[in-house]
């Protein structure tokens, strides 16, 4: 748990220190900064209800990105706490794209809770994204929608799907 929260933290102080820059021309075009995301998730690579954090890696609002979670959900005593790491890459334009993703998700259990057939114990899972974002182009609400496929050497599940609401800024 110590190295997943460690690689979680140096993750998001890349993310965060990276600065923009932007080429000065004799064009009065402004320069793009790249995309960021907050938003909460239902399902998905989370699997649960999570909070994440989206970011493109150049200064478009297409390409290839990543994304850092958290989640938790408890009933009964059962608690189920979840942290999904991916990539992924947006095709389209206009603010409305096709993600395409791939990435892992820690799951850790605690009382007798059962999640994708282990019971009490930490296990990472593959985790897929098949997305239709909206997106605006300056800022404001962000909304995502499609499967998200879970799969470990044991299983796979293909019609797993989420639902997020959010905010670009």
């Amino acid at each position: 748990m110590r190295k997943l929260t460690l690689a979680f933290t140096l993750f998001l102080a890349l993310i965060s220190t990276q600065k923009l820059f932007a080429q000065e021309s004799g064009n009065t075009t402004p320069a793009t900064s790249r995309a960021q995301n907050i938003f909460i998730e239902l399902g998905g690579q989370g699997l649960t209800f999570t909070a994440n954090y989206d970011s493109r890696f150049s200064n478009k609002r297409d390409g290839i990105g990543g994304r850092a979670g958290i989640g938790y959900f408890s009933v009964d005593g059962d608690k189920v706490t979840t942290v999904p790491l991916s990539l992924n890459y947006l095709l389209g334009k206009g603010g409305k794209y096709f993600e395409l993703g791939l990435g892992a998700t820690f799951i850790a259990t605690g009382g007798d809770a059962e999640v994708l057939f282990n019971k009490n114990e930490s296990n990472v899972i593959g985790t897929m994204s098949f997305f239709y974002r909206v997106q605006p182009e300056d800022s404001g609400f962000a909304f995502r929608i499609g499967l998200s496929p879970v799969f470990s050497r044991d299983f796979f599940l293909p019609y797993y799907g989420g639902l997020s609401l959010g905010y670009t800024f």
